[in-house]
């Protein structure tokens, strides 16, 4: 169990900063994070980080598209962790 909570919490935090980078990386005219990448680390049970970095840094907050598949991935991550947990 502990080693299930150290991993969300690092794929969380990895989530969390990648939509940072990729902000930062926006203003700064640089080349760019792809959204399959910031979806993947969503989808690796780091939707929480992605969700609260989408909001602290307003980042892919008005782009529908980005939002629906964040929304697919999220309910994907949950029945996976509700999966190994129910199966643990």
């Amino acid at each position: 169990m502990e080693l299930l909570l150290a991993y969300l919490v690092v794929a969380n935090l990895v989530s969390f900063a990648m939509f940072g980078m990729d902000k930062q990386r926006a203003r700064a005219g640089q080349r760019r994070i792809s959204e399959r990448a910031l979806l993947t680390s969503a989808a690796v049970s780091g939707t929480v980080g992605a969700w609260v970095g989408m909001s602290v840094f307003r980042h892919k907050t008005a782009k529908r598209s980005f939002q629906m598949s964040m929304v697919a991935v999220t309910a994907l991550d949950v029945a996976v962790v509700v999966a190994v947990l129910v199966l643990r």
